[in-house]
């Protein structure tokens, strides 16, 4: 397994790294169990947030007891907060469910903008002091929008940046990468799934190490989940002919105008579930199943036809998708799978 240094952080990991959110749906024993293998297996980063529920909780009963010596692992979460009084909140919040005296990667969530030192909010100069403090480590942001992601790494403030990043993300993304090691900035890329899109995890690895100074997280619920990604500690799948042949095919699918299914244009005003009905036609097509037309999906998906085209969720779409577009487009396909015109399988 490949070792990389996260920019000036001068954090050394292996280019294996957990995300944690999945652990929210499963029972703390099962998840303790998840996250202690991932350990004993070789993993050493851990990504969270305050967002995530009871995962940092769930981190704390895995990792805050003794199991491990607190410097033999990374622990990374995140802050949604927007005002300095909600940033040390959830600070406190998290160094208590995590069970630690320290972060040692504090990230804002989701950022819609550069937040600097004298901007007037406040909120760089929290995570100064948070650090000179020492309850954390290292300044870190997380962004959905690629602007903002390259302003982030370009500002010389932020010590790592977090963007989603996948064998489909575009040229344009994947340059971020290249960016983030000129700048020495750790880089974390989350969804290296696309969602759920990507279905071979070799792939997904092999298009991972190619990178220097950038760890994927991959999101983890179940055991057999883990046993994949731990096979590749000791055989790290390297780029080949066969898997660029594979993933340029996927691409010419799949890249595009798709529904990553992050869920950030929610709530829908008139209750349709943008995240799952906005991907059901390549759901159907990437992981066909009858249970996607049960009469529960079916109730689901007939809701989009009650649109009222506010637009509010595209107004908070980090990609900027048509999602009005999108739904009817996928409301079309899914009438077709129905009237027997398409098939499931």
């Amino acid at each position: 397994m490949k070792t990389v240094t996260l920019g000036r952080t001068g954090i050394v990991v292996p280019q294996n790294g957990f995300g944690a959110l999945p652990v929210q749906r499963v029972s703390m024993d099962e998840a303790v169990k998840i996250l202690r293998k991932a350990y004993d297996g070789g993993m050493r980063f851990f990504d969270t947030a305050r967002a995530y529920s009871d995962s940092e909780e769930k981190l704390g009963a895995a990792f805050g007891d003794g199991y491990v010596k607190r410097e033999d692992i990374i622990i990374t979460t995140k802050t949604a907060a927007k005002s300095p009084e909600g940033f040390w909140k959830d600070l406190e919040t998290s160094l208590k469910a995590l069970r630690t005296s320290y972060i040692d990667v504090y990230q804002f969530h989701l950022m819609g903008q550069c937040w600097k030192s004298g901007d007037g909010t406040g909120m760089y100069e929290c995570m100064e002091e948070a650090k000179r403090q020492g309850k954390i480590r290292h300044i870190g942001g997380t962004a959905h929008k690629l602007g903002v992601a390259r302003e982030l790494i370009e500002s010389g403030l932020y010590e790592t940046v977090q963007y989603p990043i996948s064998y489909l993300a575009s040229d344009k993304e994947q340059e971020l990468i290249h960016l983030a090691n000129k700048n020495n900035v750790g880089f974390i890329f989350m969804k290296g799934l696309a969602g759920g899109l990507i279905t071979d995890s070799k792939a997904a690895m092999a298009f991972a190490s190619q990178f220097d100074g950038a760890v994927p997280i991959w999101g983890i619920q179940k055991e057999s989940e883990l046993l994949e990604w731990l096979s590749f500690m000791e055989d790290m799948p390297q780029m080949t002919q066969e898997i660029q042949a594979f993933i340029e095919k996927e691409r010419t699918e799949l890249m595009g105008d798709f529904c990553r299914g992050c869920g950030y244009c929610m709530p829908c005003t008139v209750g349709i579930q943008i995240n799952q009905c906005n991907r059901m036609s390549l759901m159907l097509r990437r992981a066909p199943s009858d249970s996607w037309l049960t009469d529960y999906w079916q109730q689901e998906m007939e809701k989009i036809d009650n649109c009222i085209g506010c637009e509010l969720c595209v107004t908070k779409c980090p990609y900027e998708l048509n999602i009005p577009a999108l739904l009817r487009k996928n409301l079309e396909d899914y009438r077709e799978v129905l009237a027997g015109n398409r098939s499931v399988k």
